[in-house]
């Protein structure tokens, strides 16, 4: 089906040629919102009608007389339909949707991905400071990053994965003077702990660590403890290489590795920002106020002019990104994409601003973001607030222990990153179709279980060689063939939206036309034929189903119970 839409859409694209050379309008096919309406739907009437000044449904018509010419359409298309103002429904022929099956066997775990583009692409997310442990916040980020580079890769780009953060500043500062007075024998609630003091458990796990002189390794660093409860600096060094470790081990138990992690310490040490700085001084583009370095953003879309340098010779916290961004455009990043919460909403004007009066070549609109909500975690009908290790916020290790690795990626990424979403605990632990993690990898474990039987039997479900495909008529299966087509078509919006969303909302209607036809027909019968054509059906879907779940970080078991009796089994 694949290679009958690619030819299908350049008979679309020479039909809409003859009808208006000058300007033919972008050749694209639709999805009809009602499946009665046919496979594929066409517009272009109603564009074309304004500029040529013609009826709608005369244009329509004039396009349905040019395409029935076409060699592609008498071969794929089974009727041509005009429908209301202008649109035109196309039905395929059974041929053209069985054939998707031959195609995905063919390219295997290649179906859907597109060759090398031999460009690169940097995705910046999680960036947590090493502070305290990673936080459902930063889960979110971790799932929603992960996903999209898995994305961008099937579309032939060279992804790197990178993790910026803060190692100095107010907030290490009091991670230390907060290690230190654990040291000194306080804890929260303490007369002389510090009211800004962080008061989770994990402080005091890093104090111990200092005073037994431990050494500590992350993937960016390693410190061994003085042990001496005086030494604030080497209590901060170590604490941030403690924290580092600890968030490496959540990323571990997550399954997510980066390619490099940025200091924001090191744009300072490089002279980055200070160099940022005046090369936008030297440009026109600050000016003095009560003291304080101002940046002219207004000039660039942005609501009012920012603060660039404090009266107090401190820089504020976009400064230091607009360096950043510098470097990644020189390092050869034409395209940056940046995962963050919404409450750094505000800076993206602010850092474009900058980036454009910089003067360095980087264009408008750079880099990307994807903004996401936070998360509710809800767990017994309550939400839960407070994690002990901690102190305030659940972490993405406790929601990996208490549910699973393939839940906490599933789930957080089941929804477009801008709305608010509800991590059911309970839920996740569900073993039934309510749980959309489970119902899709259920479905895949499904069709394990009956090409088993199938091999045991002596079948070969693993190529379509003597396969009669059109023997693939039942209206469950012509549903699962078109579901099976529009994969290729879904990687592509999908990474072009930016909306790894997308990924997981197509494996959920994939899982359901699965079902659907596991429930309505039977699989291994007397008719040697049929069976086998349906085995190939299975192994096709078994393909496209593992494959999205790869985007997603997710694995495909082979073999899954459910806690509620399945429905009618076809096999």
């Amino acid at each position: 089906m694949i290679q009958a839409k690619q030819e299908l859409l350049q008979a679309l694209e020479r039909a809409l040629a003859r009808l208006a050379p000058d300007a033919p309008p972008a050749a694209a096919f639709e999805s009809p919102k009602q499946a009665a309406h046919g496979d594929l739907a066409i517009t272009a009437a109603m564009p074309l009608a304004r500029s040529l000044k013609k009826n709608p449904r005369e244009i329509a018509q004039a396009l349905v007389d040019a395409l029935r010419a076409e060699p592609a359409v008498q071969r794929w298309v089974a009727a041509l339909q005009i429908a209301g103002p202008g649109f035109v429904n196309l039905r395929l022929t059974a041929a053209a949707r069985q054939a998707v099956v031959a195609e995905i066997l063919a390219a295997g775990d290649g179906f859907g991905r597109r060759a090398a583009n031999g460009r690169h692409v940097m995705v910046e997310f999680v960036s947590a400071n090493p502070t305290g442990p990673l936080h459902v916040g930063h889960a979110r980020q971790a799932a929603l990053g992960d996903a999209l580079c898995n994305l961008l890769a099937t579309q032939g780009w060279q992804v790197t994965r990178e993790f910026y953060y803060n190692d100095a500043g107010v907030q290490i500062n009091t991670l230390a003077q907060s290690t230190q007075c654990r040291l000194q024998g306080l804890k929260p609630g303490d007369a002389g702990w510090p009211e800004s003091a962080y008061n989770g458990d994990y402080i005091q796990d890093i104090a111990d660590g200092f005073s037994a002189g431990q050494t500590v390794s992350a993937d960016d660093r390693r410190f061994t403890a003085s042990g001496d409860a005086a030494d604030l600096d080497g209590i901060r060094q170590f604490a941030v290489a403690y924290l580092r470790h600890e968030q490496d081990l959540d990323l571990l138990a997550f399954g997510l590795k980066f390619d490099r992690y940025f200091l924001e310490s090191g744009l300072y040490a490089s002279g980055r920002v200070q160099a940022t700085v005046d090369r936008l001084v030297a440009a026109g583009k600050t000016y003095d106020k009560d003291g304080a370095l101002w940046l002219r953003s207004t000039e660039y879309g942005d609501d009012k002019d920012r603060v660039m340098r404090k009266s107090d010779g401190s820089y504020t916290y976009f400064v230091p990104d607009v360096a950043y961004h510098i470097d990644k455009f020189e390092r050869g990043f034409v395209k940056v994409i940046n995962i963050q919460g919404t409450d750094h909403h505000g800076t993206i004007a602010r850092v474009r601003a900058g980036l454009q009066a910089a003067g360095v070549g980087i264009p408008a609109g750079y880099p990307d973001y994807v903004l996401h909500k936070m998360v509710t975690v809800m767990r017994g009908g309550q939400e839960v607030k407070i994690s002990k290790r901690a102190g305030s916020y659940v972490t993405l290790r406790d929601l990996i222990d208490w549910t699973s690795r393939d839940a906490v990626r599933f789930f957080l990424i089941s929804r477009k990153a801008d709305t608010e979403f509800v991590f059911d605990i309970d839920l996740a632990l569900k073993q039934s179709d309510e749980n959309p993690v489970f119902y899709v990898q259920y479905a895949h474990a499904r069709i394990c279980s009956v090409l088993a039987q199938h091999a045991a039997q002596g079948g070969d479900a693993e190529s379509v060689a003597g396969a009669d495909l059109s023997l693939l008529a039942a209206p469950t299966e012509q549903a699962l063939l078109l579901k099976l087509a529009d994969y290729p078509e879904m990687l592509t919006r999908a990474t072009a939206e930016l909306a790894p969303h997308d990924v997981a909302f197509y494996l959920r209607d994939l899982a359901a036309s699965l079902h659907a036809w596991y429930a309505a027909e039977r699989f291994l019968s007397d008719d040697a034929a049929l069976t086998r054509a349906r085995m190939a059906l299975l192994a096709a879907t078994r393909q496209v189903l593992r494959s999205g779940l790869a985007v997603l970080g997710v694995s495909a078991p082979q073999a899954m119970q459910r806690s509620e009796a399945p429905a009618e089994a076809a096999a």
